[in-house]
């Protein structure tokens, strides 16, 4: 059995979509600097796709046994590309930078780990501190109370 003819138009969109998209249309080749850092261009893609048809009577009496029927039909497919931002990698940290300059909440869940490692450092530095003072009142304790001159 053949294949319809709208059968035939879709899979000539679809591989023409195909074509056009493929993984590297979403996340780009990624670019080395010389200083170490790797760029990875990141981008949206949206694709459509339309196809349609119908087979017609010229007659108005219908097939007759005369073989298929004649067929008109159509289809149209396009694609988006927007760019989203930068990707880069580098010196134990990972960024992306938007291409929307007001990307405002992008911004802050970028420098959102910073700011918690920040005050993680913060934290365990005032417990250092504070553990560190106790240590030492600790030890002027034990040398106030085995000093010779205390035990007389």
């Amino acid at each position: 059995m053949s294949e319809h003819p709208i059968e035939v138009l879709m899979k000539t969109a679809m591989e023409s979509i195909k074509d056009m998209v493929d993984v590297n249309t979403v996340v780009g080749d990624p670019i080395e600097t010389p200083d170490g850092y790797v760029i990875v261009p990141v981008s949206r893609v949206s694709a459509g796709f339309a196809a349609g048809g119908s087979d017609y009577d010229i007659n108005n009496g219908g097939n007759n046994g005369n073989g298929p029927l004649p067929f008109g039909g159509g289809s149209g497919a396009g694609v988006s590309v927007k760019p989203v931002g930068f990707l880069v990698v580098g010196k134990q940290q990972v960024r992306l930078i938007p291409v929307d300059k007001n990307a405002v909440v992008d911004r802050v869940l970028d420098v959102a780990p910073q700011v918690v490692e920040k005050i993680q450092q913060i934290i365990s530095g005032k417990k250092n501190k504070a553990n560190t003072a106790q240590t030492q009142t600790t030890t002027m304790k034990k040398t106030v109370v085995t000093t010779p001159e205390n035990n007389s």
